[in-house]
């Protein structure tokens, strides 16, 4: 791994770490080396206590912080999970998902399953409209208040 004095501006480790969580599921990771620090988190900052909020714009001496993408808990259409579990896009492995960004969805119809505790919770669309982004992968963990989706 990279030292310290060797991250780069443009955001590669953070880059890098962020394919991790993603590779691996995780919801944070965080790394120390020769006094600088670096967290990526992939919990919304709507979910997270406002007291870890402060903490956010931690940057090591030298570092610059990423630009972080545009919030997706802050769209009005944003589908949020209910629970703690495991997201299935579809009814069962193999089968068709429910939804695809550009699916016309009504309220009430199912969007994607969560399972919890060896149950399986069928999460409806609040509210009817045009999927315009999937913010999960099929047998993604997700934690509560975790975006799912925005529909618009």
């Amino acid at each position: 791994m990279a030292s310290p004095r060797d991250w780069t501006v443009d955001g590669d480790l953070v880059r890098t770490l962020a394919a991790l969580l993603e590779e691996t599921g995780l919801t944070e990771i965080a790394i120390e080396q020769g006094g600088a620090s670096i967290r990526v988190a992939r919990q919304p900052l709507a979910a997270m206590p406002r007291a870890r909020q402060a903490e956010l714009p931690v940057a090591a001496p030298g570092l610059t912080a990423a630009v972080a993408p545009v919030d997706p808990a802050q769209h009005p259409g944003l589908v949020a999970s209910p629970m703690v579990g495991t997201a299935y896009r579809g009814p069962e492995p193999g089968a068709r998902p429910f939804i695809e960004v550009g699916s016309q969805v009504k309220a009430g119809e199912t969007l994607l399953i969560i399972e919890a505790m060896k149950t399986m919770n069928q999460i409806p669309a609040p509210r009817s409209g045009t999927v315009i982004q999937i913010l999960v992968e099929d047998g993604q963990p997700v934690e509560y208040g975790e975006p799912l989706l925005i529909i618009e």
